[in-house]
């Protein structure tokens, strides 16, 4: 069996044991139970319960940008509001235990530095994709150009980590988080016509 294919068997193990035991029960045992490994495998590869976690955050992190990537095709506007779609919208197979599992992580971050860095790159990663798409608008007239590319990004970045966090917690579906922020890209982000036309 390759590097890759030890790699994928351990990462879908991690998945598979976090939406069974949730993160604070989790153990390398558990994670070595939904396996093809020994427990004494994983830790070859791994240290500690925390290294491998870290690991599979980056492993979520390539999947999620590999998920969200957008096409430079499309005006800027139907770019942001794809990208919004594309993370509002769950991954197949992600499971409400998965969810919360994820969710127990990043409530560890504020005292773990190898969390918090990895959830960092997430926000960052979209934050910078949101960038470009509103400074291409910009450029090209179809946004307002008195809008700070930086300052709306985050803006949008925060509503869409509440969403998911609201969706875990609560249940509550995304689909008012779609229509607000797609009225808020309507009325706030598109350049008035009069000012175009000018």
């Amino acid at each position: 069996m390759s590097n890759g294919d030890t790699a994928d068997d351990i990462m879908g193990a991690t998945y598979r044991a976090l939406c069974a035991h949730g993160y604070a029960d989790l153990t390398m045992q558990d994670i070595a139970d939904e396996s093809e490994r020994s427990k004494a495998a994983l830790h070859y590869h791994y240290d500690s319960k925390h290294e491998l976690l870290c690991a599979f955050l980056e492993y979520l992190y390539d999947g999620f940008v590999e998920r969200t990537g957008v096409p430079d095709d499309g005006t800027p506007r139907e770019r942001l509001l794809d990208l919004i779609d594309d993370v509002l919208d769950k991954p197949d197979g992600d499971d409400q235990e998965f969810g919360t599992a994820i969710l127990e992580i990043r409530a560890q971050a504020p005292y773990e530095p190898g969390f918090r860095e990895r959830l960092t790159r997430f926000d960052d990663y979209l934050i910078d994709e949101l960038t470009a798409i509103i400074e291409a608008g910009i450029e090209d007239g179809s946004f307002d150009p008195e809008l700070e590319p930086d300052d709306t990004a985050q803006f949008i970045v925060t509503v869409l980590t509440g969403a998911a966090t609201e969706r875990v917690t609560t249940g509550r579906p995304v689909a008012c988080t779609k229509q607000m922020l797609t009225e808020y890209v309507e009325t706030h982000l598109l350049a008035d016509p009069q000012e175009v036309e000018a």
